[in-house]
């Protein structure tokens, strides 16, 4: 198949997030014979969308990248005010309030409606990573009903969905292909539809962690147990309240137990002798990191998914996750690998059980380990991707009312 994908940010210093999902999926595709196109954005930084990447096609790991220059850049003090007027405003809010809200979510790409009606035809199938940005938005109605769509919504229980904006745009695509079975539902229910399209996940890694006692020793660690949280320092993700949670989880109970913080940080954390902030680190740094800990701490409300909560398990360590996410509650009970979390003391309990049982922290994370190799191996998702491809086929051909393509 001719495949493009069509995603906010791509690249190899973007991590996390639909933006590593849509990577990961694009150069398993082309491992697996597909040929596969991106379209994107010239943005490195989700908080501006400036560019940082030159506009034009360039190739990576077998996938040719289209990057558009962003025409506008999105400005905090214009977009903060609005989005909270949208959020917590009067609702309905009026249509011309809503596409001014979604043209100032961003990234704001030159030409991409244009881009897409010219070029689309020349695909066999275009997926769109994340409904929320104007990746999606502006560019999903140009090709809708000209070549078969698949969405990857990406969808959770969160403020930006119930904007009514959203409601044409479910009906658009031919075929969805959700992570869970949480985030089915939560479709579901809050678009009134019975989607099309099936639940695959995301393929994840099997490798091994090499140098645990290098990455220990590289953070002055020594022989200490550390919690960890692997992603965005920002209060949106959960990690602020995770820090705050630690302090006083050590101010009640004093011992040598860390926590390190791994990645990009929007928010600055206070200063703590017993938290650590080790900024980026590649994959081969991030798998020691996981594999050294006691645990992994998932505190975000809204996931769709956490590819970090399965690296986790991949090596054989457990997680201790926010039981308001219904994704990583769902995750959690269907694994056996993590504890479910709801306030301070729920998370007090969690760390203590684990600090007093590390027999059962490693038998948690061995369930962890077999449930992401019998869910979540490659060659299992590719074969729902191609699944999902066909449901697209089929259901473009019956709303054109013709045979198929």
């Amino acid at each position: 198949m001719r495949i493009l994908y069509v995603v906010q940010r791509y690249g190899e210093s973007i991590v996390g997030g639909s933006e590593a999902a849509a990577r990961a999926y694009a150069e398993h595709l082309v491992l697996r014979g597909h040929h596969v196109e991106v379209l994107t954005s010239c943005a490195q930084n989700y908080t501006d969308w400036a560019d940082a990447y030159e506009p034009g096609t360039e190739w990576l790991n077998g996938v040719a990248i289209h990057r558009l220059h962003v025409e506008a850049p999105r400005r905090p003090e214009k977009f903060g005010p609005l989005h909270r007027w949208m959020i917590d405003g009067p609702k309905p809010a009026p249509l011309f309030v809503q596409q001014r809200w979604a043209k100032h979510m961003g990234p704001d790409m030159e030409g991409l409606p244009e881009w897409l009606t010219a070029r689309a035809v020349q695909f066999d199938l275009v997926v769109f990573m994340t409904y929320l940005y104007t990746s999606t938005t502006r560019g999903l109605p140009a090709v809708a009903g000209r070549v078969p769509v698949i969405l990857q919504p990406t969808a959770h229980d969160e403020p930006p969905l119930q904007v009514r904006l959203y409601d044409s745009l479910f009906r658009l695509p031919d075929a969805f292909l959700f992570f869970t079975s949480e985030e089915r539902e939560v479709v579901r229910r809050r678009f009134a539809i019975e989607p099309v399209g099936r639940i695959a996940g995301i393929g994840v890694d099997l490798d091994q962690a090499e140098d645990v006692a290098g990455f220990r020793s590289d953070h002055d660690l020594g022989s200490c147990p550390y919690l960890l949280y692997v992603g965005r320092v920002d209060a949106i993700k959960g990690s602020l309240e995770a820090f705050h949670f630690f302090t006083e989880y050590k101010r009640r109970n004093p011992g040598p137990l860390k926590f390190v913080f791994v990645g990009e940080s929007v928010s600055k954390l206070p200063a703590h002798p017993d938290v650590v902030f080790t900024g980026f680190l590649d994959e081969a740094g991030k798998r020691d990191a996981l594999a050294g800990s006691l645990a992994m701490v998932q505190p975000s409300r809204f996931e769709s998914f956490s590819i970090v909560l399965c690296e986790s398990w991949v090596q054989h360590r457990p997680a201790i996750v926010h039981a308001d996410s219904e994704v990583l509650a769902g995750q959690a009970h269907r694994s056996g690998g993590a504890i479910p979390y709801r306030g301070f003391a729920e998370f007090e309990a969690a760390v203590d059980l684990l600090v007093g049982n590390p027999g059962l922290a490693s038998r948690m994370g061995e369930s962890g380990y077999a449930y992401v190799e019998q869910q979540y191996r490659w060659d299992r998702v590719l074969d729902v991707f191609e699944s999902t491809a066909d449901d697209a086929f089929d259901e473009f051909s019956r709303r054109a009312g013709r045979g198929r393509r």
